[in-house]
């Protein structure tokens, strides 16, 4: 089985279709296509994603109809989100009217809904978990021994974070300490601020998270138990951020959301390519 990032938002467990128009509605715009006309094109770069309204949609890749988009249905997004080429075509299949938000737009969705961000934060971790269930049964999961770490917010959002929960300062690991284990049930994500943590998914290391790195976001959506291991490398101070912490965060901090969501995007980029 091929995961990739044609298929329809909607499709996927957790999609709310009221929570989703009431984003687009509220900062998008309606947009006419007409019979065999292209929304966006296989590897070029757009900066839009869809909420189709009437009509249907082919999702095609190197000339190969891989979904059809049906009306209440989000396409588009993870370009967006990452934003790199589009991993295919989307073309309509008759005449289609579509709600549309470009990347400012989404940044304003999110701050006023936050509940959107982690409807597609689940919809990409429920991709994600099937992808490491597979590749559990495979045994194909990739190892990472080398020494590069994961980053998602730079130097200013960390000293903002700390910032913000003065009352709640980063906990302090020592070197060695399991941080959280494949399994157990979570509550919380944490924000690497100093040190470095492995994340490993049967005994293998496939995550290094340094400074303004992530791990752990998807207790926040579904608080299903963990479904890596994450050990202190070195000494680490760690943020944790509850699923109310986060909701705040969207509204105060707009790139917060954005950084997140591309990170876990692109995480399932990297699990996928390596599946192939």
């Amino acid at each position: 089985m091929e995961l990739d990032f044609t298929q329809p938002a909607a499709q996927d467990e957790g999609y709310d279709p009221a929570v989703a128009r009431k984003c687009f509605e509220s900062f998008g715009k309606t947009e006419n296509f007409a019979e065999l006309e292209s929304f966006f094109v296989e590897d070029q770069s757009s900066e839009k994603m869809y909420l189709l309204v009437e009509g249907e949609v082919s999702l095609i890749r190197n000339k190969k109809t891989l979904d059809i988009v049906k009306p209440g249905e989000i396409f588009g997004e993870i370009a967006v989100i990452t934003q790199q080429p589009r991993a295919a075509s989307a073309i309509a299949r008759k005449f289609c009217q579509a709600l549309v938000l470009d990347a400012r737009q989404f940044q304003q969705a999110l701050q006023a809904t936050p509940e959107f961000a982690l409807m597609l934060m689940n919809i990409m971790n429920n991709r994600l978990r099937l992808t490491i269930a597979l590749m559990k049964q495979t045994a194909s999961l990739p190892s990472r021994d080398d020494r590069n770490e994961l980053r998602v917010f730079d130097k200013k959002m960390m000293e903002d974070l700390v910032a913000a929960f003065k009352t709640r300062p980063p906990q302090t690991f020592p070197a060695g300490r399991v941080i959280m284990k494949e399994g157990d049930a979570g509550i919380s994500m944490y924000i690497v601020i100093r040190g470095r943590v492995s994340v490993s998914i049967n005994s293998t290391v496939v995550e290094r998270v340094g400074p303004g790195g992530t791990f752990g976001e998807m207790a926040l959506v579904d608080h299903a138990s963990r479904s890596a291991t994450a050990a202190a490398d070195t000494e680490c101070q760690l943020l944790s951020i509850s699923r109310s912490d986060f909701l705040n965060l969207v509204k105060t901090k707009p790139g917060f959301a954005i950084s997140l969501l591309k990170t876990i995007a692109d995480r399932l980029r990297n699990m996928t390519a390596q599946k192939k």
